[in-house]
């Protein structure tokens, strides 16, 4: 009887861990939505996620930083301005995260490629010695990733988190 107990909480904690690692991954929103139109911004999304960008850090005040967290990346290629003679295309990715705090910030993003592979680093800061409120503030930040894109497989990693995509060719009519 234990043994049974054991082994439900065993695949309980299994099914878990794989949908945590789901969620981690990249996705290509669906097809269809306005959220997975290449170029679609919103302000604030009907999650309650505000829009932000990257602003300077204030001069004279000394930060911490570290890797930015984050809940998803939806990877979206412009597959609207792709033609029968340039199958490259853009590619940008929605990255929804929260901040952990009150104070904390986006920082910086630094990308690097090499072939079909894309890195990108995204940073936060938080000012050192700070008071702030134990605040989740959701967010959503728009990244357009450098360069073009042609068709193939991709991998973006993110902060050190992989997030597989494939840019598709258009249908031949």
């Amino acid at each position: 009887m234990i043994e049974r107990v054991f082994q439900k909480m065993a695949f309980v904690a299994g099914v878990g861990a794989l949908c945590i690692g789901f969620a981690a991954c990249g996705t290509l929103s669906p097809a269809g939505t306005e959220e997975s139109k290449f170029g679609h911004r919103t302000a604030l999304g009907l999650d309650g996620r505000t829009t932000i960008v990257l602003t300077a850090a204030e001069e004279g005040v000394e930060y911490r930083f570290f890797a930015a967290t984050y809940e998803s990346a939806d990877i979206r290629p412009d597959m609207l301005n792709q033609t029968a003679s340039s199958t490259d295309v853009a590619v940008e990715v929605l990255i929804k995260g929260a901040f952990p705090d009150s104070c904390a910030q986006l920082h910086d993003v630094v990308q690097q490629r090499a072939g079909n592979l894309v890195l990108v680093t995204l940073t936060m800061r938080r000012p050192q010695g700070a008071i702030c409120a134990s605040v989740m503030r959701p967010y959503r930040f728009y990244l357009t990733l450098n360069g073009s894109f042609s068709p193939g497989p991709y991998s973006l990693k993110l902060n050190d988190v992989s997030h597989p995509f494939v840019v598709r060719n258009l249908p031949e009519n």
